[in-house]
C-alpha cells in the first residue's frame, strides 16, 4: 500500500471521490497542460486509466479519471442525447491551510494527452429537421437516414474547453454534501458539418457556457424546474488509494447558450440566422440543461507513480 508524501491530503482523498466529467459537453483535442519536455508515464493494473496524469508537477496531490456514458444536452429547443463517451482527466492539487482543513482544490490539466475529450455527438434531425428515428421499418428507415441524415445534412456538436485548464473549478465537499457546485466547466461548443465549415461554434473563449454541475437538486428560473443529480456508489481498492464512483450525475439546467457565430464561413451573415432559428438561440437561463451520468475514479499520485 503507497501512502501520499502529503499525508493529509491522502486522508482527504481515501474519504471522498474527486468529481470531475465530463459534459456537457465534450471537449477539446486541443486542451493540452504539459510542455512537450514533461515525463511519459505508464501506470499499470488498475492505475492505467492515469496515463495522462500530471505526475510530473509535484503539487499533484490525486489523478483523475472520469468518463461521461450517458445524458443529455438541452440547448434551446434542440436535445442532443451523449451517445459517444466523453472524457475528462488530470490532477488535482488539494490546499490545506496550517489548521489542518480544506481550503480549496486546484484542477491541473492532464499531461500528454487530452484534458477533455469528446468525440462529438449527432444532433438529431440534422440540418433540415427530419428526424428518421421513429420509424419502425428498416428499409423505410434506412431510406430516410440516406436522405435527410447523410453527411451533408448531418450535424454533430462536440464540446471544448474555452479556457485553460486551471480554469476548471472542483469542490470535493460539495460532491458529498450534494449541494453547491462540485464541478465547473468553461465550454463552447462546435457544430460541424460540410456545409457549416469549421468556425460554427456556441460559446467563445472569450464569452465561454460556465456549467456549475452539481450532485445535488438545481434551481433554476422558470420555466425550468428543479432537477436532482446524484453522487452514485463508491469503490475503495488497494488500500484506499483508488476510488471508484459508479452511476455518478452531475447536473445543471440554469445556465444560459448564447448564439452561434461562425457558421458557413464567409457566409456567416446568413447561415448564422438559421442555425440560430433552428437551435433557438439565444437561450435565456431556464431554457437550457446539462445531465451528464458516468464513472468516476480518483487514485493517489504515489499510487499511480508506483504501479509503472
Amino acid at each position: 500500500m503507497v501512502r501520499s508524501n502529503e499525508g493529509r491530503a491522502s486522508k482527504l482523498s481515501r474519504r471522498a471521490p474527486v468529481v470531475v466529467v465530463a459534459l456537457i459537453a465534450s471537449l477539446a483535442f486541443l486542451a493540452f497542460s504539459s510542455s512537450a519536455l514533461a515525463a511519459e508515464h505508464n501506470p499499470t493494473g488498475d492505475y492505467a486509466v492515469f496515463k495522462y496524469c500530471p505526475l510530473s508537477n509535484s503539487a499533484t496531490n490525486l489523478c483523475v479519471f472520469a468518463q461521461t456514458e450517458s445524458g443529455e444536452f438541452i440547448v434551446g429547443k434542440e436535445t442532443v442525447p451523449i451517445k459517444n463517451t466523453i472524457t475528462l482527466q488530470g490532477g488535482v492539487h488539494v490546499k490545506i491551510n496550517e489548521e489542518e482543513e480544506v481550503e480549496g482544490y486546484e484542477f491541473i490539466g492532464a499531461e500528454n494527452g487530452p484534458t477533455l475529450f469528446d468525440p462529438g455527438q449527432k444532433v438529431p434531425k440534422g440540418l433540415l429537421g427530419i428526424s428518421c428515428t421513429g420509424i419502425s421499418n428498416e428499409f423505410v428507415r434506412s431510406v430516410c437516414e440516406f436522405i435527410f441524415e447523410n453527411k451533408l445534412t448531418e450535424i454533430t456538436a462536440t464540446t471544448e474547453l474555452a479556457a485553460p485548464a486551471s480554469s476548471i473549478g472542483i469542490n470535493l465537499g460539495n460532491l458529498i454534501e450534494g449541494s453547491g457546485t462540485a464541478l465547473s466547466l468553461p465550454v463552447k461548443v462546435k457544430l460541424s458539418n460540410p456545409l457549416l465549415g469549421e468556425s460554427c461554434y456556441i460559446g467563445s473563449n472569450s464569452a465561454p457556457i460556465v456549467l456549475p454541475l452539481t450532485t445535488g437538486t438545481t434551481s433554476p428560473p422558470e420555466p425550468n424546474k428543479p432537477i436532482k443529480g446524484k453522487v452514485g456508489k463508491v469503490e475503495l481498492k488497494d488500500g484506499d488509494n483508488l476510488t471508484i464512483v459508479r452511476e455518478n450525475s452531475l447536473v445543471n439546467n440554469s445556465f444560459a447558450a448564447p448564439e452561434a457565430s461562425g457558421c458557413g464561413g464567409i457566409f456567416s451573415f446568413l447561415i448564422d440566422p438559421l442555425v440560430n432559428s433552428k437551435l433557438g438561440l439565444p437561450a435565456a437561463a431556464g431554457h437550457n440543461t446539462a445531465i451528464l451520468n458516468g464513472t468516476l475514479q480518483n487514485a493517489n499520485a504515489p499510487a499511480v507513480k508506483a504501479s509503472e
